[in-house]
């Protein structure tokens, strides 16, 4: 392994692909430039949208909503999360989150170790055709990420 190095990325920089929320996902880091570590995101969320209820295996993961109102479901509890909150998830807790504003929110998302990077890379190569919840199931299995539910609505 080569000498895990300092990363600074600066507004607007980036690698940029389509995210499963109906809006860019800009990946800020990803674990090759952390040794595993942690891959951070900052992704686009459309008004209403926001993935199944699902579990890591392997993955905590966080977000700080930066811009917009999410709903975040965290096992049973439903709560509301206003741009500047910060959201914890152990692995293992089912969860998933909406945006509820009418207007696109930006989150940033933190995964801790890395290794959910294949399921965005997969997700952004996909057809109109192919989304769905069964595509999120289907690239999410191989990453240790399992759909428990339906989204919010």
């Amino acid at each position: 392994m080569s000498e895990l190095r300092s990363v600074v990325v600066g507004p607007g920089e980036g690698t940029t692909i389509e995210g499963p929320a109906g809006g860019p996902l800009t990946f800020k880091v990803r674990g090759q430039q952390t040794g595993g570590r942690l891959t951070a995101l900052e992704n686009v969320v459309a008004p209403g949208d926001g993935p199944p209820l699902h579990t890591h295996d392997a993955q905590d993961e966080a977000w700080h909503v930066l811009e917009g109102e999410l709903r975040f479901q965290l096992g049973e509890e439903v709560t509301s999360a206003p741009a500047g909150s910060f959201v914890f998830v152990p692995r293992g807790v089912p969860h998933c989150f909406q945006n509820a504003g009418s207007t696109p929110a930006r989150i940033l998302v933190l995964f801790t170790p890395a290794g959910m990077e294949p399921f965005f890379d997969g997700f952004a190569q996909l057809t109109p055709e192919e989304l769905g919840p069964q595509a999120f199931g289907r690239l999410g299995e191989p990453v240790g990420m399992r759909v428990v539910g339906p989204p919010l609505r």
